[in-house]
């Protein structure tokens, strides 16, 4: 009789024992909720006590996490639309207030976060151009809003500590994409027209500079053979003079020779002369 009360007692106490335990991990925080009122928060790692039936254990995640938001889209200074994919990384600052916001579910945490994040985001954004958006620095972006955003954070016990810009797109759908492609364009052809004249340019001098060069070496050419025909003549001449000094009437047989090739060169020339022209003396039969 009493085994048979035994048993059932050590079980009781048993699982008495066992509900009144539970355990805070490295890098995890405990509360503890009587009736369902928050009891005791902050509750470092080890084993840790409670009362069974009345208390009840809840462990949260302390470290980073990284939420991640569908992108929003966003109007710059310029009205452009642009699409803009961020990320947040934050933790749990307030076990206390974070269970009252959100029954301590993270996905309604982040739910509740996307709005404050996106909000300020867009003050920042609206004061941009879309050049400075893309091209300027992103961490500046997030550095003037951050203060803001954990402001509004606070109430639900998260702290944001950095927000990643992963991407800037111009969304298909708007005239932006269109608008960038013509301004690409318009540089491009601006460029090609400078290239172009710078081109144009440097041709006109390397032509200008082979006419002038040409133009030199013609006429030094045309010089050396004014030259070359003034010596050769001058040769010719003293060749001629003392070949009719030597032999005149030879010098004088040799010139018609070279008269009468001359005449006749092309085989149809005709000359009328006199009978007793003495350009004829050579070719008569008494000679």
């Amino acid at each position: 009789m009493r085994l048979n009360l035994i048993i059932p007692i050590a079980v009781i106490v048993l699982l008495g024992l066992l509900g009144s335990v539970y355990v805070v991990r490295e890098g995890q925080t405990g509360l503890v909720l009587n009736l369902g009122r928050v009891a005791r928060t902050d509750i470092g790692p080890g084993l840790h006590f409670k009362i069974p039936l009345i208390e009840s254990a809840r462990v949260f995640d302390r470290r980073f996490y990284a939420a991640e938001f569908s992108p929003e889209r966003y109007l710059t200074s310029e009205r452009k639309d642009v699409s803009v994919d961020f990320v947040a990384i934050g933790l749990i600052s307030d076990v206390a207030d974070f269970y009252r916001a959100t029954g301590g579910q993270m996905d309604l945490a982040s739910e509740r976060l996307a709005p404050i994040i996106k909000d300020s985001l867009r003050n920042e954004i609206n004061r941009r151009t879309l050049q400075q958006l893309v091209s300027g620095d992103r961490s500046e972006i997030i550095a003037k809003q951050l203060e803001g955003i954990n402001e509004a954070a606070s109430t639900l016990g998260m702290r944001v500590i950095d927000i990643r810009l992963k991407q800037i797109d111009l969304p298909t759908d708007s005239d932006v994409i269109a608008q960038v492609y013509d301004r690409m364009r318009a540089e491009r052809r601006q460029v090609a027209s400078r290239l172009r004249a710078e081109g144009e340019e440097q041709a006109r001098i390397i032509r200008a500079q082979a006419d002038r060069e040409r133009t030199v070496l013609v006429a030094e050419a045309e010089r050396d053979a004014q030259k070359l025909r003034g010596e050769g003549d001058a040769e010719a001449t003293r060749i001629y003079g003392e070949a009719a000094q030597r032999d005149p009437a030879f010098y004088a047989f040799q010139r018609s020779l070279e008269a009468y090739r001359a005449s006749f060169a092309d085989g149809n020339g005709v000359i009328v002369l006199e009978r007793d022209d003495p350009f004829l003396q050579y070719m008569r039969s008494d000679r």
